[in-house]
């Protein structure tokens, strides 16, 4: 044999005993010689696993990739990573995002591999692989799972998450019975896949491609369509033809990249969560973007797709519609779009929309006729309150409460607020503003999905839908409702969120972007002198580890120490 000419020579061409050991624990898979011939080793990173149901069917995603792979003469092998399924892992997958990101890096740096498929679907899970993939920087292409079909109940399209919300509501309300909500459940989650709203799984998959990473079109072909293979094998296809170019993410995964993703998020009503993960994928990038981008770059765009939670369609609408391509001709068209921005398929985003269809202009809106006109999308508040930036989704929020002032009512966790909420005797009035802190990054820990909590009960029955909610942690993509969120400094390091009281006065200014305590400094002083961080039980493990390390919101709520990048250098011999 020669010597190395990719990456993995170093490992199936190595002579002597090393290579021999390579070589033969690989054939008791039943691969005959032929397979260590020089050809481009493609590593599938599966985050398929029955405890993330988004991701159960991608075993079989994987065989499609693995098919197209042979194809174009490369050498498949799946590999394992950790599945950070949304629905099941408490205390939050957010905690895990980070894990999976760190092990999805080591593995791919620490095997025989030239480049990579990325196999997600639930919410952490593209965004965890594009951040451990990134900082290897080998060539990689995203394969998201693809979301459910449209739910259907008593006639009607429900949709996974945002219609849990709603029959929360109805249910504690007394307009929808118990048996009802159980007969529910099984109709809004019919099929494989992840969430088909405009979640924050829809929204990474949408902005996987809007960055450049996954091929054109695929974001939004349902889980159990056959497209969804189609376009795996492709991506299979795809990246041996990228090994062979050197395409990698770092030539791909630009500040235009990033750019053109915050304005397609912009336009699609995606999740707030986006701001969290994209700014940890720059971070691991040297891409220099700040939390003011999400809120400097979208006053100009409006909200064009009909989805919900802000609109009234589903996944399956908007791919039948034509999908993120006609999104994105139409922002090129508008120049609101870098079009130059390389891709996974080697051309500039602008030639991949340029002949993308609209076949139905009631889910894909015209610029000139939109959901939501321009500057409703997210909006990033400052003031006394959240120094270092908060963020709002004025376009699942209510218009009456933009400019809203109110007494607040704290609640040092969600469990506090939750142990109450159903009282009839809660002293609560619609105009209150509801502060549940202590659920950021560190002071959960990880930062999780429960910042829109569920109005008092006794409200609900009087017909109050909405109240000014704030907190430090965050809000499923599928909820709605006016809720601030990523408050950042969070409580748990003593930001100014932990300084509220009962009775204090809270003042939210969309418009202005501002989130203001109307409380005086000095006040503020002395309480923050009698203030001291909560105790913790974490002795040692991960829990420990995150709450050593983890960032603030407006850092993505990354690991200081996994910023940057490290590269895909081959590691010193095994043996």
């Amino acid at each position: 044999m020669t010597g190395p000419t990719r990456r993995s020579a170093h490992w199936f061409a190595a002579e002597g005993r090393s290579g021999m050991l390579y070589r033969s624990w690989m054939r008791n898979q039943g691969f005959g010689p032929e397979v260590f011939d020089g050809r481009p080793v493609i590593g599938i990173a599966s985050t398929w696993s029955e405890l993330a149901p988004c991701n159960s069917h991608l075993d079989r995603v994987a065989d499609a990739v693995k098919r197209g792979v042979w194809q174009a003469g490369g050498f498949p092998l799946v590999f394992p990573v950790l599945a950070t399924g949304e629905t099941l892992m408490r205390p939050t997958a957010m905690l895990y995002r980070n894990l999976l990101a760190m092990t999805a890096e080591e593995l791919i740096r620490a095997n025989p591999l030239d480049g990579v498929v990325l196999l997600s679907g639930c919410d952490k899970t593209t965004p965890g692989l594009l951040m451990g993939a990134a900082s290897v920087d080998l060539p990689a292409v995203m394969v998201t799972g693809g979301p459910m079909l449209n739910g259907k109940f008593q006639g009607r399209d429900v949709g996974s998450g945002t219609h849990v919300w709603k029959f929360e509501a109805e249910i504690k309300a007394g307009r929808m019975t118990a048996e009802e909500g159980y007969a529910a459940e099984g109709c809004m989650a019919r099929s494989n896949g992840h969430c088909m709203t405009m979640g924050t799984a829809s929204t990474m998959a949408c902005m996987a491609e809007a960055l450049g990473m996954q091929l054109p079109g695929s974001a939004t072909w349902p889980a159990v369509d056959m497209r969804r293979m189609e376009v795996a094998q492709e991506a299979g296809r795809r990246i041996v033809d990228m090994v062979e170019q050197d395409l990698r993410p770092s030539t791909i995964l630009t500040r235009e990249a990033f750019e053109n993703a915050i304005r397609t998020n912009a336009a699609i009503g995606g999740s707030t969560n986006a701001i969290i993960h994209l700014t940890a994928l720059a971070g691991r990038l040297g891409v220099d973007l700040s939390l003011d981008d999400f809120d400097a770059l979208v006053r100009d765009v409006p909200t064009i797709v009909d989805l919900m939670p802000s609109g009234r369609f589903l996944m399956e609408d908007f791919c039948y519609a034509g999908g993120l391509p006609v999104v994105m001709r139409l922002l090129d068209e508008a120049g609101l779009l870098h079009s130059d921005a390389v891709t996974v398929t080697g051309r500039a985003v602008g030639q991949n929309v340029a002949g993308a269809e609209c076949w139905n202009t009631e889910v894909i809106r015209p610029l000139a006729d939109p959901l939501l006109p321009s500057g409703t999308g997210t909006a990033i508040l400052r003031g006394n309150l959240c120094p270092n930036g908060a963020v709002i989704k004025q376009s699942a929020a209510s218009p009456s409460l933009m400019h809203h002032e109110g007494r607040a009512l704290v609640f040092d966790s969600p469990e506090a607020y939750h142990a109450v909420c159903d009282d009839e005797e809660l002293d609560v009035t619609p105009d209150d503003v509801l502060v549940i802190r202590g659920a950021g990054p560190k002071g959960y820990p990880g930062m999780p999905e429960v910042a829109n909590v569920p109005l008092p009960a006794k409200l609900l029955r009087e017909g109050v839908s909405d109240m000014v909610r704030i907190s430090d942690g965050r809000m499923s993509g599928t909820g709605f409702g006016t809720v601030v969120l990523h408050v950042s400094p969070e409580a748990a390091v003593g930001g100014p969120l932990a300084l509220v009281r009962t009775g204090d006065r809270i003042e939210l200014d969309v418009p202005a972007r501002r989130l203001t305590l109307h409380v005086d400094d000095e006040e503020l002083d002395r309480r923050r002198a009698e203030w001291s961080p909560p105790a913790v039980d974490e002795a040692g493990g991960y829990r420990w580890l995150y709450r050593e390390h983890v960032l603030q919101a407006e850092d993505g709520a990354d690991f200081g120490f996994l910023r940057g990048a490290r590269g895909g250098a081959v590691p010193r011999d095994s043996h």
